[in-house]
């Protein structure tokens, strides 16, 4: 029996993935690769290829594709990636699949699968953090996908936490990313983030805490989720400091409280929220 399922590609830092998922968010075949800094096209390529392969039994309707941002109508700037800048990333996926395809800040996608399966399910205000190589979110207000003009809604991995502080990729100083970004922990500590002192686990726990007050105060969202494989490996310790430093700062009644929570996907969360956007965000 043939069965009905989308492309899901996740284009992170560190990993790509690709797999083959059913309507019910079911992931039937899966395949990952190392992301490469230079010229990563033919690599994603071929182990798209492979997937499609592998997955004959399955009509494939169409192709969702989380990346790195920033990103426009132009093409994909991952600051992860520095060769792909305006990378016709859809336009290259099209000619490689022969499908439709959507592309989105893998930060938004992630925050559509936790809305779709995950910890945010039900709630209809909430923000998606994912906290990989570098910092980024996906906006939820009202039950939709916040995208903004430039389609760069929701990046709180550049509001500042500490003014004049350290120099972000970006170009700012004192940007959350600045310090949580798995990329920058390693250059302060020297080591893979995932070995990051306790000290420095709290200290980042508690500037996302902070950056979280300011978003909630601006937003009136009633939760967050956090996931990455950096925020996953830093685990309770992280998470603790994070809802310490947020209930301290944030005092309007609207936002006393919210909950803060890990993402209960893990990995698969950004296959997941492929799935969804090429879906059309399901419910």
């Amino acid at each position: 029996m043939t069965l009905d399922g989308v492309l899901a590609v996740d284009i992170g830092g560190t990993k790509t993935a690709v797999g083959v998922v059913l309507p019910d968010a079911s992931i039937v075949v899966r395949d990952r690769i190392a992301t490469p800094t230079r010229d990563p096209w033919p690599s994603i390529a071929r182990v798209v290829s492979r997937v499609l392969a592998a997955a004959p039994d399955v009509r494939l309707t169409a192709v969702g594709v989380g990346c790195g941002g920033p990103m426009d109508d132009a093409g994909v700037s991952p600051l992860h990636i520095p060769t792909w800048r305006n990378f016709p990333l859809r336009e290259a996926m099209v000619e490689l699949t022969g499908l439709p395809v959507l592309v989105d800040n893998d930060a938004k996608t992630f925050a559509l699968a936790e809305g779709w399966r995950g910890a945010a399910s039900g709630h209809r205000n909430f923000l998606g953090v994912i906290i990989g190589t570098g910092v980024g979110a996906g906006l939820v207000v009202n039950g939709r996908l916040a995208h903004g003009d430039s389609r760069n809604a929701g990046h709180i991995g550049h509001v500042v936490v500490e003014p004049g502080g350290k120099e972000c990729r970006c170009g700012a100083l004192g940007c959350l990313e600045a310090y949580l970004a798995g990329r920058n922990v390693a250059d302060e500590t020297g080591s893979s983030p995932r070995s990051a002192a306790g000290a420095l686990i709290e200290r980042n726990g508690r500037l996302l805490g902070r950056a979280l007050a300011s978003v909630v105060a601006l937003t009136s969202i009633d939760m967050a989720v956090i996931g990455g494989g950096v925020a996953l490996g830093w685990g309770d310790p992280f998470i603790v400091a994070a809802r310490r430093e947020y209930a301290e700062r944030a005092r309007l009644g609207f936002a006393v409280g919210i909950p803060i929570e890990m993402s209960r996907l893990g990995e698969r969360a950004g296959l997941i929220g492929a799935a969804a956007l090429a879906l059309g965000s399901p419910s």
